[in-house]
């Protein structure tokens, strides 16, 4: 399979002037091969440092992850195959990304905004949300805790704001008690997690269904994609958020948890 793929589908749905730019470098890029790119990369962004071996591989991830490091004196990339039938210019985007946090430098925001908008079509968000759930799952405790049962929060917080016509997905608490992530919503997998933390006697039952709802909210308001920008919280979730009546007093509560509490 040629990992540079069809360019006109990396270039479908493009905005016209990006799709003039990436005309313009997949034509400079056709002859490269994808170590050459990013050989070409290193020296740009380390013009003094000879370059050392590199090799690419695309491997099957659970998500849209792509990891590198430095072995041996060996430059290894680990694509995720979500890119194998990408242009080559998202590829020199995604190079120059990698190389540039392997060693601490700033992104340049062409490249950073290239591969972004890539990311954010509708066709590849598609592909995404089928990798991870073909390939992903979800390592949670049951919604029974030792305080609260997740269940229990759902179907109170599902009758007083969504009159109780909202189907129950696949609750859990989470493996590790978290003080940065205290919820999380997974769309792909129906599920919505809960940090363990607030499963205990010193934290109010609203605190939770605070949590538990701002959760519920990412049911009903998707993340909306606007060019190279993901907005996880439109305007519409933000205003459907503030009809928590307790609102500001679960996050006094939650901002003092997690800067005096210690995961148990």
């Amino acid at each position: 399979m040629d990992p540079r793929g069809d360019v006109e589908r990396g270039k479908k749905d493009y905005p016209l002037c990006y799709l003039l730019i990436l005309m313009q470098v997949e034509s400079a890029l056709l002859f490269e091969s994808l170590e050459e790119i990013c050989s070409r990369v290193f020296r740009t962004i380390r013009p003094r440092t000879p370059v050392p071996p590199v090799t690419v591989v695309f491997k099957k991830f659970a998500n849209a992850n792509s990891l590198i490091r430095i072995h041996a004196g060996v430059i290894e990339l680990k694509i995720t195959d979500l890119l194998a039938q990408a242009p080559s210019p998202i590829f020199e985007a995604l190079a120059y990304i990698l190389i540039s946090k392997l060693f601490r430098k700033p992104i340049p925001a062409i490249y950073n905004d290239r591969y972004r908008l890539y990311l954010n079509r509708h066709d590849v968000r598609e592909e995404i949300t089928e990798i991870r759930v073909a390939r992903g799952r979800k390592l949670i405790h049951p919604p029974a805790g030792c305080v609260y049962d997740l269940a229990d929060l759902f179907e109170a917080m599902n009758a007083q704001f969504f009159e109780s016509k909202m189907a129950q997905p696949t609750l859990g608490w989470s493996r590790q008690a978290s003080r940065t992530i205290l919820g999380h919503c997974d769309s792909a997998h129906n599920t919505i997690v809960l940090s363990k933390i607030l499963d205990q006697p010193q934290v109010p039952r609203f605190v939770a269904e605070y949590v538990m709802y701002h959760e519920m909210l990412h049911l009903v308001h998707p993340v909306e994609t606007r060019g190279t920008k993901r907005a996880i919280h439109p305007p519409s979730f933000r205003a459907a958020e503030k009809k928590f009546p307790q609102m500001r007093e679960a996050k006094a509560v939650i901002r003092q948890l997690c800067s005096r509490l210690s995961p148990r």
